[in-house]
């Protein structure tokens, strides 16, 4: 298997290519800011993961960015600190704030000469749009947790993909899913029957940060330490094609 072999790339967003890491944790220092004691960078995106994955399975439906403002609250209640609705409403819009990470904007523009790149996320579409303008790349297809009604790890969500996918040309064999978290992309990817790229953007820390821990151990074809690695692999791999 070769990166050459595909013709679509699919690719989860936050914490693929918006640190949203960095993002969440820039976001709740308000918040953090009201604690009697310090909570390191890790605890706080460890509990921000399980509000956020319990409250995404209770309420599928509902707007990424509402969904973000009760995650706060709800972390506000179990730090037993004050807040208010406009801090809450504050964090759940912060998503347009979150940066991308260095590598992204450049590997997206190499990759948009040799894929359609599509976005497969769980977000709302205003959120993304201002996600989407710091990546500085049109893609061919966007599809989202408001317009599926579910988040990943969902397999709905990759059913509404894959559906929409085949309808424009592109079969399973077309499509390789490039996402850094296991939990919500690659062990349902693998459920799906989908290839996939590992961006392990915590290769160099520990845990699993600001996403739960995968069920098992999922399967991977490809696996790169950042974006920048999968264009040099890319480039690697179209040199090699071209000597023979």
């Amino acid at each position: 298997m070769k990166l050459t072999d595909f013709k679509v790339l699919t690719f989860d967003c936050y914490g693929t290519l918006i640190d949203w890491e960095t993002g969440i944790w820039n976001a709740l220092q308000p918040l953090l800011a009201k604690r009697p004691a310090p909570l390191a960078r890790d605890a706080a995106l460890e509990e921000f993961a399980r509000h956020e994955s319990d409250q995404e399975e209770k309420t599928p439906a509902m707007i990424y960015s509402d969904l973000l403002a009760e995650v706060h609250r709800r972390l506000a209640r179990a730090w037993n600190l004050p807040s208010s609705d406009a801090e809450h409403r504050a964090f759940g819009l912060s998503v347009g704030d979150w940066p991308a990470f260095p590598d992204s904007a450049d590997a997206l523009a190499y990759l948009k000469r040799h894929y359609k790149l599509v976005i497969l996320s769980n977000v709302d579409r205003a959120s993304f749009a201002k996600s989407n303008a710091r990546l500085g790349v049109a893609f061919d297809a966007i599809y989202t947790a408001q317009d599926i009604g579910s988040y990943k790890p969902s397999p709905r969500n990759f059913a509404y993909m894959l559906e929409k996918l085949a309808a424009l040309g592109h079969p399973k064999g077309d499509i390789l899913h490039t996402a850094q978290s296991l939990f919500h992309d690659h062990a349902p990817a693998n459920a799906a029957g989908l290839a996939t790229a590992w961006i392990d953007r915590r290769h160099d820390q520990q845990g699993w940060g600001a996403t739960m821990a995968p069920p098992g151990t999922p399967h991977l074809d490809f696996r790169f330490d950042s974006m920048a690695a999968l264009v040099d692999a890319h480039r690697q791999s179209l040199a090699t094609a071209g000597a023979r």
